[in-house]
C-alpha cells in the first residue's frame, strides 16, 4: 500500500479537526493516498486506518502511568509502520506528549519526508523546552490560535495561523430540527467524554442543578456508551427519567443553540459554546494528585485554564477546576452569571472571542499550506 500522507490522530478532538482536513485535501487531490491513525469520524471519510483513536484516548497523569505499556506499543507500532510505508508527509494533530516524541524518533530512524504539526502544543502554558525541538523536527506547523504563531519569530520553522476549524465548523453548520421544554429555560450540561471524566463531572453537575429553580436540564450524551453510566448517576442523585432529558451526540450544537446556560467540563466544548454565545461555567474534576502534578512538579502557572479565556486574555467564563469544584461553588457561580447585567456582558465578550479568531476557513488553509508539499 502507496502512501502520500500519513495522519495521526489520538483523540477525540483532533479526529473531528481531521475529518475536516481530510474533506478538504480529498477535494484538492481527489488521488491522494492517505492513512494512518484516526477515529470514526477521520475513517469516515477513506482514511486507511493501522491503529484506531480510541486505543490512545487516557485522561489525567495517573491514567497516562498505567496506560503506559499500551501507548509505547502503540508508538512503535505506528513509527514501524511510517517506516515502512514512507509516506512524503506525515502529520500529526495535537496530542503532543505522543507526537513531539514521535517526530524526533522518527528523524533519528532516518525518516527524510517532511514532518508537520497541526495544533500547537501548549508552549505558551508550559514546556518551552519544546520550542528548539519542534524548530529541528518540524518542517510546518500549522496552529489554531491566532497569538501562537509570535511564539516561534526569529526561528526557522514555518509557522501558519490557519484560523479555528470550529469557525467554519459551525458558521456552516445545518441545524435540524430541535426542541427542550417551552415552559422552562435549559441549563445543558457536558460532563465530558470519556468515562472517568463522566463519573467524576456530572455528580457534582447534577447536584449543583438541583438547586437551580426554573430550570430544565438537558445532559450531552458524547458518545452512546455511556448512556447506561449517565442513567445510573441520574438514578444515584435522585433524578426520575421525566425530570431530565439526555440528548444524543448528533443534537450537540441543537442543545447548544437552545440552551439558556451552560456547564460543562474545560475543553474544546467551551469555545463551541462560546461561538453559539451561550454563557457558561466551566468546570474539571480532577484528582488532587493530579492537580499537584500539573502545578507543582510541571509548575503550570496560567492566569486561565479555559480555552476561551486564554483567546480573550481574561475571564470571560468562570473556571472550577480541582479543589474549586464543587457543588456550593458551582450553585455559586451559576447564579452570578444569571445575573442579567452578567450574563448579557458574557454573551458580548462571546461576540469578542469570535472577532479575534476571525473567519478563515482553518481545513481549506490548512491544505494550501500542506500543498507544496505532497
Amino acid at each position: 500500500m502507496s502512501t502520500d500522507l500519513f495522519i495521526f490522530a489520538g483523540e477525540k478532538s483532533a479526529d473531528i479537526h481531521g475529518e475536516r482536513l481530510l474533506l478538504a485535501l480529498k477535494k484538492k487531490f481527489p488521488h491522494l493516498q492517505i492513512s494512518g491513525v484516526g477515529g470514526p469520524k477521520m475513517r469516515s471519510v477513506g482514511m486507511q486506518s493501522i491503529l484506531q483513536m480510541e486505543d490512545f484516548q487516557v485522561i489525567g497523569f495517573i491514567d497516562v502511568f498505567f496506560s503506559l505499556p499500551s501507548l509505547i506499543r502503540h508508538f512503535y507500532t505506528v513509527s514501524r509502520a511510517i517506516a515502512k510505508l514512507q509516506p512524503k508527509v506525515v502529520l500529526t494533530i495535537d496530542y503532543p506528549g505522543f507526537n513531539l516524541r514521535l517526530h524526533r524518533h522518527l528523524r533519528k530512524k532516518g525518516y527524510t519526508g517532511k514532518i508537520c504539526h497541526y495544533i500547537c502544543p501548549s508552549v505558551w502554558a508550559w514546556g518551552k523546552n519544546r520550542i528548539p525541538l519542534m524548530v529541528h523536527h518540524l518542517d510546518l506547523l500549522l496552529t489554531i490560535l491566532p497569538f501562537e504563531k509570535k511564539l516561534f519569530e526569529g526561528t526557522s520553522l514555518k509557522v501558519a495561523y490557519v484560523g479555528n476549524p470550529l469557525v467554519e465548523k459551525i458558521s456552516s453548520y445545518v441545524y435540524k430540527p430541535f426542541s427542550l421544554s417551552k415552559d422552562k429555560k435549559s441549563v445543558a450540561v457536558f460532563p465530558g467524554s470519556r468515562k472517568k471524566e463522566i463519573e467524576r463531572n456530572l455528580p457534582l453537575q447534577l447536584q449543583a442543578c438541583k438547586k437551580l429553580e426554573g430550570f430544565t436540564i438537558a445532559i450531552s450524551l458524547s458518545d452512546e456508551r455511556f448512556a447506561p453510566l449517565i442513567q445510573s448517576i441520574l438514578d444515584q442523585e435522585g433524578f426520575s427519567k421525566d425530570t431530565v432529558s439526555i440528548i444524543s451526540a448528533d443534537y450537540t450544537y441543537e442543545l447548544m443553540r437552545e440552551a439558556y446556560f451552560a456547564i460543562a467540563k474545560s475543553g474544546t466544548v467551551t469555545l463551541e459554546l462560546a461561538l453559539h454565545r451561550v454563557p457558561t461555567v466551566v468546570v474539571y474534576a480532577i484528582s488532587a494528585w493530579d492537580l499537584f502534578i500539573a502545578k507543582d512538579l510541571l509548575r503550570i502557572r496560567l492566569p486561565y485554564y479555559c480555552l476561551v479565556n486564554i483567546i480573550a486574555g481574561k475571564e470571560i467564563f468562570a473556571e472550577l477546576i480541582g479543589p474549586h469544584f464543587t457543588r456550593e461553588s458551582l450553585l455559586a457561580h451559576a447564579h452570578a452569571l444569571l445575573d442579567p447585567s452578567n450574563y448579557s456582558q458574557c454573551q458580548k465578550d462571546c461576540e469578542e472571542v469570535i472577532s479575534i479568531l476571525g473567519q478563515i476557513n482553518a481545513a481549506e488553509e490548512a491544505t494550501k499550506q500542506l500543498t507544496p508539499l505532497l
